[in-house]
């Protein structure tokens, strides 16, 4: 391990505020920073130091990576629908993208048997949304072709923030990547998960003729730029990490939902300071972590987290 792929620390008073924002990003209402650290040996959906883990151990490939797939779940007119109607976005929505990132970290990182009652929660509360779009077509929250796209959006999106800004997986990679996610998705209700980056491409051209523009997508883009994520002095970052979340989406995605123009395009400046603070971010240990917390769980170095490697 070269001394740039090293974990690193940050000095002791800005590592007590880095792991506070951590935490205030990542744990929503109710939610404890414990939740990742008990019971002691029990193992995550996950494999740990599995593909799933190095993709999510990096606080700002994430954020870009969640963004970028509600973008892609809100081109869907009946995901968008369900999640406009029924969801926080709106009035709340550092409190919804709090509960969404702890749900991802969750599923990755936490014990078994903590996601999967996490998991069943949300499935019961899906089971009770359900309506029709503006133009009359239903929806279910529970229907598993919708569940399939909200689940490979999600890996997408954190996979391509990460190729984007830190470093691209070989295709084998990818595919144990997508692989992993399958014991999780099924919990979710997703009958066939995609297996591979083939699967998830073919998902994306199945359901291309459905996605399509709409003023709620740049409302949401336009929430996310407002919203206190991030302490004054880094509102420009959050701007920046927002046009990266575009940025990340598939070129021909960006051009039908009317993203390709100036106002959403990140600039080679922005990609350069961006570049450098996720490849900072993807070996910098934070206590608060939810990897680092379940590698004390299982028994691991904090240091098992950034291992690229068997």
């Amino acid at each position: 391990m070269s001394n740039g792929d090293r974990p690193w620390h940050l000095p002791a008073g800005l590592h007590g505020l880095a792991q506070a924002r951590l935490a205030a990003l990542l744990r929503p209402a109710g939610a404890s920073t414990e939740d990742f650290a008990a019971p002691a040996g029990e193992a995550a959906l996950s494999p740990a130091g599995g593909l799933g883990w190095r993709v999510c151990r990096n606080p700002v490939t994430m954020f870009v990576g969640g963004v970028a797939a509600v973008v892609l779940e809100l081109a869907e007119p009946r995901v968008r629908t369900g999640v406009w109607e029924h969801t926080a976005f709106r009035t709340d929505p550092l409190g919804r993208l709090q509960r969404t990132g702890y749900a991802a970290m969750m599923t990755v990182y936490g014990p078994r048997s903590r996601a999967a009652a996490m998991i069943a929660g949300v499935n019961r509360r899906h089971a009770t949304i359900a309506g029709r779009t503006p133009a009359g077509e239903a929806y279910r929250a529970d229907d598993p072709e919708l569940l399939a796209w909200v689940q490979a959006t999600a890996a997408f999106g954190f996979l391509a923030a990460r190729e984007r800004l830190v470093a691209p997986l070989a295709p084998a990679e990818r595919d144990a990547y997508y692989a992993e996610g399958g014991p999780a998705a099924r919990l979710y209700g997703v009958t066939a998960p995609p297996a591979d980056a083939a699967a998830v491409e073919a998902l994306f051209d199945d359901l291309r003729p459905r996605l399509e523009p709409s003023p709620i997508v740049t409302e949401f883009l336009r929430i996310v730029l407002r919203m206190p994520a991030l302490p004054v002095l880094a509102r420009p970052v959050q701007r920046l990490l927002v046009r990266a979340a575009v940025d990340c989406l598939p070129g021909w995605t960006r051009t039908r939902l009317a993203l390709d123009g100036p106002d959403w395009s990140l600039p080679p400046a922005g990609t350069a300071l961006l570049r450098r603070l996720a490849r900072g971010a993807d070996r910098l240990v934070l206590s608060t972590h939810p990897g680092v917390q379940a590698c004390a769980r299982l028994g691991l170095a904090p240091e098992a987290l950034y291992r690229d490697g068997p």
